[in-house]
């Protein structure tokens, strides 16, 4: 854990930085993106997390999970890291929640980033895994040797882990995850899976091969 300063940023992060991570925020709190809902934290702007909902169609519909977007020292020349903190079970995110991706790796540019863009290739990722380089071994092999049986163990987990996180938001009244089958979705399931399906096309040129 990294202290903050009295000026309220963090020791290892430049005020320049602090300020352009900011800006991005509050275009991303005043936008909509499908099926991403940023996450405030008052006492710490730099806590960056997000609740990304499962595309349908895929082993995480109906489910909501919870990730980070973790800033070091060195950003943006160094791309930042993506952690869920909602426990998945796909070829390119690790049990412990790190995300594999090459936005966020050879293909990071540090000139021409966003944290939106960040966030929606990582749910692109969700409906476009790539088992070639996998963090997560089990979920790698099955998706390739049995695509049903990766598929049953993913939606398992996504019950398990995801779905019942989505019930809790939406008993407790913050729910509003603009998702498919949350109370804030005011498009019907064919046209989402178009939209989700679209988005994956164009992701395929962003999440490339390992």
């Amino acid at each position: 854990m990294h202290s903050l300063a009295p000026s309220g940023i963090k020791e290892n992060v430049s005020p320049k930085v602090f300020s352009l991570v900011l800006r991005h925020l509050s275009v991303l709190q005043q936008s909509k993106l499908d099926g991403i809902r940023l996450l405030v934290n008052d006492d710490d702007p730099l806590d960056i997390q997000a609740l990304v909902a499962g595309p349908i169609q895929t082993p995480y519909e109906g489910g909501t999970y919870r990730v980070k977007i973790c800033i070091g020292a060195e950003f943006p020349q160094l791309p930042p890291k993506a952690v869920f903190l909602t426990k998945i079970f796909h070829p390119n995110i690790s049990p412990a929640g790190e995300v594999c991706v090459n936005t966020l790796k050879r293909d990071w540019d540090p000139s021409a980033w966003s944290v939106g863009h960040i966030l929606q290739v990582i749910r692109c990722l969700l409906i476009v895994p790539f088992p070639e380089s996998a963090l997560n071994e089990e979920a790698g092999r099955l998706f390739m040797e049995s695509y049903t049986e990766y598929a049953a163990h993913a939606a398992m987990i996504n019950r398990v882990h995801a779905v019942s996180a989505q019930r809790s938001l939406e008993a407790d009244g913050s729910g509003s995850v603009d998702a498919e089958g949350s109370p804030a979705a005011a498009e019907d399931a064919e046209l989402k899976r178009r939209k989700d399906m679209k988005t994956a096309q164009k992701a395929k040129k962003s999440l490339k091969r390992l």
